[in-house]
């Protein structure tokens, strides 16, 4: 019997039941508009002051510290775009500026497109950005920021924990660094990316010293489109949204009702069940690698074996193309990735994989496995029937390189 198995979570989920539940009547009858002063806008704007406050509490927030936002990218954008405009102004209204002061960015090699390209157009508009190595294990050490730091720095955007191999970054440490210099009379920020982390571990903006933190709801089981922003209070942005004064004059918008209460229940539900969940999600992850491990011997598990998120395994197979093998599966009914879905359709080899210094056919055949709270055993027990003949047939049909005999 065909069976459809989906392994694919990093890159969204399948909304919950409950969360269909919740949004669903602001979509019906409570459609109101929540600017509106009448009864039908103040029922939606005490539903989004409730999803405001359930979000806040999941990060130890306060609710005037969440923006909501469409997403992890215009959170991303908005978090790094405006804080840097605020502080220096607008990329037009420095032109007589040289590159040295327009400021300076630290991140890492392996951040999200968002993050990334974000950086990359700041670096066209003057400003300098270093890129952080990640070495073999993936994970940025702190002794490089500490050596990239200059007066000019205004900012570090380092994630929490990288979409495709999953692992976690000393966050608590740079923000603590970050505290540090501040405390000198530095005038410098700290934003995580916590997109794939959030919900899978625990996210405490205290505890990890941040001023700007960016979620998305369609990595914990609500609808895409939505998402939110943590702003510390004092922390001053230029808006990026022009338009009216929703979410305190951050955000010109009108609000996704149903979006923000969908995104305000998930966190409630993934918040009272996520260490069981990642604990029964890692279970399935660490017997399915151990499997993958036995039946190929030349496998390459790239990322760190222990700092990593419970959900993501990303593994690389020799002498064949990813892409190759994702279509394999996908025509037998299972869906996996090959990097970030951001960036599919590149023909490029994923620069995270070559950012851990893989050769390019590493990289080319790396697959992302992405496990969830809907999966199980037996779907795990059908994947590994049915990945070793995808991985042979595509070794078969593959160019056989011819060695010199010297």
């Amino acid at each position: 019997m065909f069976r459809r198995i989906y392994l694919d979570n990093s890159a969204t989920t399948a909304i919950d039941p409950d969360v269909l539940d919740a949004m669903l009547p602001f979509l019906r009858e409570m459609y109101g508009n929540a600017s509106s002063i009448h009864h039908f806008g103040q029922q939606t704007r005490a539903a989004i002051d409730r999803a405001r406050h359930q979000v806040a509490a999941a990060l130890n927030a306060r609710p005037n510290e969440i923006v909501f936002t469409s997403g992890g990218t215009e959170s991303n954008n908005l978090a790094i775009r405006g804080l840097i405009e605020a502080r220096v102004g607008s990329p037009t209204a420095r032109e007589g500026t040289s590159l040295e002061h327009k400021g300076h960015i630290i991140t890492s090699a392996i951040e999200h497109p968002s993050v990334k390209n974000v950086c990359e157009n700041l670096e066209t508009r003057g400003y300098r950005v270093t890129y952080l190595p990640v070495y073999e294990n993936g994970v940025a050490r702190l002794e490089d920021l500490k050596a990239a730091l200059r007066d000019e720095t205004i900012l570090i955007s380092v994630m929490i924990a990288n979409n495709e191999i999953g692992t976690i970054q000393p966050v608590e440490e740079i923000g603590k660094l970050v505290k540090e210099l501040r405390a000198t009379g530095k005038k410098i920020w700290f934003h995580t990316d916590a997109v794939q982390a959030f919900g899978k571990t625990k996210v405490d903006v205290e505890e990890i010293g941040c001023d700007l933190l960016s979620i998305s709801a369609h990595k914990i089981h609500a609808p895409k489109g939505i998402g939110a922003l943590y702003v510390r209070s004092g922390v001053r942005l230029h808006k990026q949204n022009i338009g009216g004064r929703q979410e305190r004059e951050r955000r010109g918008g009108t609000e996704n009702v149903a979006g923000i209460v969908a995104l305000g229940k998930a966190t409630e539900i993934s918040e009272a069940s996520r260490d069981e969940n990642s604990r029964l999600i890692k279970t399935l992850r660490d017997e399915f690698e151990s499997a993958v491990g036995e039946k190929f011997p030349d496998a390459v598990f790239n990322g760190d074996r222990t700092s990593r998120l419970p959900n993501i395994s990303n593994i690389s197979f020799r002498q064949i193309e990813g892409e190759g093998l994702l279509i394999n599966l996908d025509m037998q009914g299972i869906a996996v990735s090959t990097g970030s879905a951001c960036s599919s359709g590149s023909l490029e080899p994923s620069p995270v994989i070559r950012a851990l210094g893989r050769d390019d056919e590493l990289a080319r055949g790396a697959i992302r496995f992405s496990f969830g709270k809907f999966n199980t055993k037996d779907d795990v027990k059908h994947v590994l029937e049915i990945l070793p003949r995808g991985v042979e047939s595509l070794r078969q049909m593959a160019p056989k390189v011819k060695t010199e005999v010297r």
